[in-house]
């Protein structure tokens, strides 16, 4: 009746793993997606969950093993067969004699009885398996213009658990996007057809959900498991007061885990019992952390229960490690450098020295990056404008428009507003180039790209129709989009579709750079930071004179196979005549 738990295929091109450690023993109680072990590949590291519900009678892969996709792990059986758990005392000389000495242990043909209702459990399983005939598929949805598969972060539901419609079952990770994929309908989740960190095409299967009325059944299949509860008949063993010595034996077990321990074996069934309680993990999604963010808190020293998630759904991230593990060595640096009043030098990251796998984001920026360099040709122009007029009338708007529009009024609303004006002038840097079929498709609207910095990467979600919003429009979409992106709550469909993107290079103090274009797109404006410095100005009454004003520097990058050096100039012209006018509405 035993089942073998095998490593499962765990993407392209993966052909085998490390176990990496074993959240399970021989002798636990285990049930049904439940987290058995740990395993690390040169692609990802995940849980492998059991695939029924049982006891652990042997395990056959020890940590830092490395074995190949379909080899057997471990051995899960009924809890019966749990009283024979000298496996794990033999583990060093897995020879069956070993295992026949427990067979006299066993004698009490009475747990043997128990097993058959172990054996009845089996038959709800059934159910689960009929249901499926009809049951709903939930498949991945189109989560977005060009966004054509999905890794699958984490499973919100396990098989069993009832669901209503548009509950969420699962996270899904895509490269612009993280978001949940809801129930299409309301029932019982039959089955789970792809595993974690697992990737997969729009419209593959996910999850089969079947009636409620069937699948009733199926959620008595989980505490099927505590069939352990056959410790009962081992309380036959407890008639002798060696209960109340199990929990030492325990202990000492595994220090001499000799012949004696043939003794204890039977003891040691009830022993594991009580350990089942220890997968608090499984029993509240909101611990729920990846192998990976486990690692790192291990190796900062950061207990994962003191650490607030900011994730989906409360999950725990890389980046709530790193953070915690920060604040956690600032208060040291201080209390040593107590004494010298100067500020002390920033904290080291703990990521130095550290090598870590590319995030899917991080891999598609690259790629893209990349690519927009060597199909492009790529050319920058940089101009000087005065935002003195700008500054002032924002000085004194502010307050007001904080209080009207519920957003702080930047200079990035301006810039946004003059640079779609101008492009409605200058089409030829609104536009898109078709090398292979030897067209140009020059746009009849303004669809804004905004560079925002996430803590998963650089995003640009896009506002449609920009070119048809006043500055407090603007300011309240650039404000309403890059909140969104940062707390993971932009949609896949808002990071598609721009047609000019705007870049606020100076947001952390940098005078300029030269942007690389967010292909298919022909151009992309970069804005500086706005300093204070003394120029040279010709005033009506004093001739020229040198002033303090606030200047910043505007960088267009475009594509030269389309726009010349001529129209970015033209362009960037208008954009400064604009700003140094100052003449907007608020």
């Amino acid at each position: 009746m035993a089942s073998e738990v095998t490593l499962p295929a765990l993407g392209e091109s993966v052909t085998e793993g490390t176990v990496t450690r074993w959240l399970k023993q021989v002798g636990d109680t285990v049930a049904v997606d439940e987290p058995l072990l740990e395993v690390s590949t040169d692609k990802v590291d995940t849980e492998i969950p059991s695939p029924i519900a049982g006891t652990i009678i042997e395990i056959r892969a020890a940590e830092d093993d490395t074995v190949e996709v379909g080899a057997v792990l471990a051995v899960i059986g009924e809890a019966g067969e749990a009283a024979a758990p000298a496996a794990p005392a033999a583990a060093a000389a897995p020879a069956a004699p070993v295992v026949e000495a427990p067979a006299a242990p066993a004698a009490p043909a009475a747990p043997a009885a128990p097993a058959a209702p172990a054996a009845a459990p089996a038959a709800p399983a059934a159910p689960a398996a009929a249901d499926t005939g009809d049951a709903t598929s939930v498949t991945l949805p189109a989560l977005g213009e060009s966004v054509t598969e999905g890794t699958v972060t984490r499973w919100l539901k396990k098989v069993g658990d009832t669901v209503a419609v548009d509950e969420p079952l699962l996270e899904v990770s895509t490269d612009k996007v993280d978001t949940e994929i809801p129930s299409p309908v309301a029932g019982t989740l039959v089955a789970i057809k792809v595993n974690e960190d697992e990737t997969v095409e729009v419209g593959a299967e996910l999850a089969l959900i079947g009636s409620g009325a069937v699948a009733a059944p199926a959620a008595p299949a989980a505490p099927a498991a505590p069939v352990a509860p056959a410790a009962p008949a081992a309380p036959a063993a407890p008639a002798a007061p060696a209960a109340p010595a199990a929990p030492a034996a325990p202990a000492a077990a595994p220090a001499a885990p000799a012949a004696p321990a043939a003794a204890p074996a039977a003891p040691a069934a009830p022993a594991a019992a009580p350990a089942a309680p220890k997968p608090s993990r499984s029993d509240d999604q909101s611990a729920y952390v990846t192998p990976l963010v486990r690692k790192l808190a291990a190796e900062n020293g950061v207990d994962l229960s003191t650490v607030t998630g900011t994730g989906v759904g409360g999950r725990i991230r890389k980046q709530d490690i790193l953070e915690a593990a920060a604040a956690k060595n600032a208060p040291a640096a201080p209390a040593a450098a107590a004494a010298p009043e100067a500020p002390a030098a920033p904290a080291a990251s703990p990521l130095r020295g550290r090598t870590e796998k590319l995030t899917r984001l991080r891999k598609v920026i690259a790629e893209r990056m990349v690519d927009s360099l060597q199909t492009a040709a790529q050319l920058t122009t940089v101009v000087e404008v005065d935002v003195t007029n700008i500054s002032r009338k924002r000085d004194e708007a502010k307050g007001d428009f904080l209080a009207r529009e519920g957003v702080k009024l930047s200079f990035m609303p301006f810039f946004a507003k003059a640079a779609l004006d101008a492009l409605k002038v200058h089409p030829v840097l609104n536009a898109q180039i078709d090398m292979e079929a030897g067209t140009v498709t020059y746009f009849d609207h303004e669809n804004l790209a905004i560079a925002v910095d996430s803590e998963k990467g650089l995003l640009t979600p896009v506002i449609k129709d920009a070119g048809d919003l006043s500055v407090a429009g603007l300011a309240k979409k650039i404000a309403d989009v890059a909140d969104r992106t940062r707390t993971n709550k932009i949609g896949a469909d808002e990071l598609a579709g721009g047609t000019f993107t705007l870049t606020n290079t100076g947001s952390r103090g940098a005078l300029f750079d030269t942007p690389i274009l967010n292909a298919p797109q022909v151009a992309i404006l970069g804005t500086g930071s706005v300093v204070k410095r003394p120029v040279v100005i010709t005033d009506p009454q004093l001739g020229e004179t040198i002033a303090v004003r606030q200047m910043v520097y505007l960088a267009l990058t475009y594509d030269h196979r389309l726009v010349d050096g001529a129209d970015a100039a033209r362009f960037l012209s208008d954009v400064k005549a604009r700003l140094e006018s100052g003449a907007f509405d608020i």
